[in-house]
């Protein structure tokens, strides 16, 4: 049986204008535009925002909806890095993920990624300085790509740019929800050197960067060096969150079944150890609190230095360059490994330690003795842009070519819990390893037992651009603007894992393996069409030619009308799409662990019916066709008074031939009752009984999913307050998930079926951001508030690997709100002191049951941060 894996004079516009475009650069900070803006003659700095090719000045704005957040707001929010930044963004959602809770089973350890709207990491694209870069060599999740932003150092940012709305038609692959672009600082002269240390209880971060510039005759050089480091954070330094076992908190104990001591099979039936615990003895397993090995946070350090720089090389021509190199490395840590039937392990009668007196199986056990499973991951980043760029008879061109590479090592020792069942079995066989009791076996054994292991990733991106954008003609309304363009991509990502994962040898760590190639070709085209009635029209499209699944066209359409001075309105529209990831066309064999019961085991045999972690194995589908969406959004932007700025959009979002996993349910209810199965395959029968435990499950992907999302976004930013002699400004950005509905096969596999995930497990409705920042004198001070809503627990209430939230009601996990204070002082010649606190009041994730897979330890990882009050000092200094 098998599977079928499924601008007259553009200045006449300018005040009316001038509403949208405050609102969207006030969106950077709220005593940001006093900065931006030069009140006396209303002229504003240009500023080149993502979502347009079109070359503009900022009296002409887009109607999409974008966040800034400068170099100033970055430096009063206190983070350290990027993911901080982003997994508190209320656009954010389930599919953010960090370092935080990065294990040995995560496949893409020591990265962090942003997904907006919670689409997915993948649906997101991240952009630099508005150009693609590699993907993360390894792919979370097995199949999901991203970049990795902690591959870009704060330090470098000028400004982060959050367009809120698909652009396929402008950039491609990938821009379902959303673009993320980092705008690296450049033309600097001078030289500034930071340095800033924090710490919570039992953790700690120091960064040291510095940036250097030099300006020449129409020429400037920038480097940018960063430096950060942090200690791990162990789950045992976090009351409460050490443990598998969550039943005193009114959640579930997920105790693993492979113990330490072990449960053996004595003919035919399965027996504890004789030396479980009473508290540990279930009956028919001795279980195991893997909980104490885990980490909240790895420790990992980054370091980077990128250079910036331009030329002009005649009147028309300017020569430009970007090179930047990341080294990062990071560890992770699991419980030690867990082993089962389907290692085929035994212990004859004669082992000088067997208390049966009798051949036996080794049915569940863990190599406690042999410690924690270990990894060491080095990433490297390296990235070159060059490239020319100049203007012929007003129109401005630009050429460029980019090579990028992102590289990972994992590796693990023989001392760092790597046990190879070949060589445990010799052991056993022996008579030096004594699987019972739950002993410490001597030191010469666990070396003996024990191996090395290398999994190796690579990502390598190579694309050649050609842009135009300039002024076609004049109507009676304005310029006619447009942008062209050529560009060219190749794409390659592997992930080798060591061979003994191949040989089956090592068990308990999902490994991934995957191999991919492809090459694009695009062309795209844009127009900015001034329109009577005050209205501004864009329309683009995109062509894109993939080598794999083949081509596709992407338009858009955005529409903005300026009603008033104060008052402005504005509508988008467009398709996208996201190709097939190299890891979901070209995986290979691939596990996964999730828990769940073997409910057609468990009606054989009662040891069966325990949740535990079975392994998934995946691979990939070359014949996956690409991810296509639509999305809208309507907004307005309103200046009722002077600096006050607000804007309220609602969007949408639809997203079909989504990529998904065949359906868990659909296999296990197809395959998982026949002993015989090739694709749920089983153990050998005990005597007396049709099933034989569970060992593994194939899967693979296909284009089935559909998904629709919408919500509404609000921004309201006040500045220029006048506050006992000092000025005061308020900012609030708030997100509501109104639906988030996904069609998917039932578990039964012969219909689809809809559910609603807003206001389920890891999506909450409501986010919000609250700031407010005073400046007197020499002195400053910041207040933020963050506020992640609530969401219903436990969306698989039974723990059988189906997702049934649709039909069953379950607790509340509570809301998350957190504040954060700055001080600055500015009084020192050329220096800046901040002194700080992130939750201050040191506010503990709220309890939570669990989904039975990734979240196990009472709190949800994805969107909860444990590690409390952390207090920090930073010092600024220019010369």
């Amino acid at each position: 049986m098998t599977i079928k894996w499924m601008s007259n004079d553009m200045e006449k516009f300018s005040l009316h204008r001038k509403v949208l475009t405050t609102a969207i650069l006030a969106a950077t900070a709220a005593t940001t535009p006093q900065v931006l803006f030069a009140a006396e003659d209303q002229t504003m700095e240009e500023v080149a925002v993502v979502g347009s090719r079109i070359s503009r000045n900022s009296e002409f704005e887009t109607a999409t909806p974008i966040q800034v957040m400068d170099r100033e707001a970055i430096e009063k929010s206190g983070y350290t890095n990027l993911q901080q930044l982003f997994e508190k963004n209320p656009a954010a959602g389930n599919g953010t993920f960090s370092t935080r809770g990065n294990n040995q089973d995560s496949t893409a350890n020591g990265a962090a990624a942003v997904s907006l709207r919670g689409m997915g990491a993948d649906a997101t694209l991240v952009l630099v300085n508005g150009r693609r870069v590699a993907i993360s060599a390894f792919a979370e999740s097995i199949t999901t790509s991203f970049v990795d932003i902690n591959s870009v150092p704060l330090a470098a940012i000028e400004r982060v740019e959050v367009l809120k709305d698909g652009a396929s038609a402008i950039y491609g692959s990938d821009a379902v929800a959303g673009v993320v672009n980092l705008v690296l600082r450049k033309d600097f002269e001078g030289a500034e050197v930071s340095v800033d240390y924090g710490g919570a209880d039992g953790y700690d971060e120091q960064s040291v960067s510095a940036i250097w510039g030099v300006n020449g005759d129409e020429s400037n050089l920038t480097v940018i060096f960063d430096h950060h480091k942090n200690s791990r954070l162990s789950s045992t330094e976090r009351s409460g969150l050490d443990t598998a076992n969550q039943s005193s908190r009114g959640g579930m104990d997920f105790r693993s079944s492979r113990g330490y001591p072990g449960s053996f099979s004595v003919n035919g039936t399965i027996v504890p150890d004789p030396n479980c615990p009473e508290e540990r003895d279930t009956g028919e397993v001795c279980v195991y609190d893997y909980g104490p090995w885990t980490l909240i946070t790895p420790e990992a350090e980054r370091t980077g230095l990128i250079m910036l720089g331009h030329t002009q090389l005649t009147e028309g021509v300017e020569f430009f360059s970007e090179i930047a190199v990341q080294h990062n490395t990071s560890v992770a840590q699991g419980a030690p490994t867990p082993l089962d039937g389907d290692a085929g392990l035994y212990v004859l009668a004669d082992h000088p330690n067997n208390p049966f007196g009798e051949d036996v199986d080794i049915f569940r056990y863990r190599t406690v003795d042999a410690g924690p499973r270990q990894w060491d991951i080095e990433t490297d980043n390296l990235r070159g842009v060059f490239g020319l760029r100049g203007t012929i008879a007003d129109w401005d061109w630009e050429a460029s070519v980019q090579r990028a590479r992102s590289e990972s090592t994992q590796t693990g020792g023989r001392s760092q819990g790597w046990v190879r069942t070949d060589l445990l079995q010799e052991e056993i066989n022996a008579g030096r390893y004594n699987p019972f009791g739950g002993v410490q076996n001597p030191d010469s054994v666990i070396n003996d037992i024990t191996t090395s292991l290398v999994r190796q990733g690579k990502s390598d991106l190579t694309s050649y651009d050609f842009s135009i954008s300039g002024d076609l003609f004049d109507t009676a309304n304005g310029t006619i603007a447009m942008a062209a363009g050529l560009e060219y991509r190749e794409e390659k990502a592997s992930d080798t894992p060591d061979d003994q994962f191949q040989r089956g040898l090592i068990f308990g760590t999902e490994s991934v393996s995957a191999n991919a190639s492809r090459d694009i070709s695009s062309a795209f085209v844009e127009f900015a069409i001034p329109l009577p009635a005050r209205f501004d029209l864009t329309l683009a499209a995109r062509y894109d030619d993939y080598s794999d699944f083949g081509s596709t066209t992407n338009p858009m359409a955005n529409l903005l009308w300026t009603a008033t001075d104060a008052l402005s309105l504005r509508a988008s529209w467009g398709t996208g799409f996201r190709a097939p990831s190299l890891a979901q066309v070209g995986l290979g064999p691939s596990q996964e662990s999730l828990f769940f019961i073997d409910s057609y085991g468990c009606e054989v045999n009662p040891t069966y019916c325990n949740s535990t972690d079975y392994n998934i194995i995946f691979s990939g589908n070359p014949d996956l066709d690409a991810e296509e969406s639509e999305s809208y959004n309507i907004g307005a932007v309103f200046e009722p008074i002077e600096n006050l700025q607000l804007s309220l959009d609602y969007w949408n979002i639809t997203q079909e031939g989504k990529i998904d996993e065949v359906p868990f349910g659909y296999i296990y209810t197809l395959y998982c009752w026949d002993q015989d199965s090739t694709v749920c395959r089983r153990d050998t029968p005990l005597d007396g009984e049709s099933l034989g435990a569970l060992q593994s499950i194939d899967s693979s992907f296909t284009n089935i999913g559909e998904q629709e999302v919408s919500g509404i976004d609000l921004s309201i930013v006040y500045s220029g307050i006048e506050l006992v002699g000092g000025d005061l400004g308020l900012r609030l950005d708030y997100s509501y998930l109104a639906e988030f509905e996904r069609v998917e096969l039932n578990s039964s596999g012969n219909a689809f079926i809809t559910r609603d995930l807003a206001g389920e497990y890891e999506y909450p409705q409501h986010r919000w951001n609250a700031t407010a920042d005073w400046t007197f004198d020499t002195f400053g001070f910041s207040a933020g508030l963050s506020y992640i809503g609530e969401f219903e627990d436990t969306p698989d209430i039974d723990f059988d690997g189906t997702l049934d939230y649709d039909t069953n009601s379950s607790r509340t996990v509570d809301s998350f709100l957190t504040m954060n204070l700055q001080a600055r002082y500015t009084g020192l010649e050329n220096m800046v002191l901040s002194l700080g606190a992130d939750n201050i009041l040191d506010e503990e994730p709220p309890f939570a049951i669990g989904d039975g897979n990734s979240d196990l330890y009472g709190y949800v990882e994805s969107q909860h941060d444990p590690r409390g009050r952390f207090i920090y000092g930073k010092m600024t200094y220019s010369f």
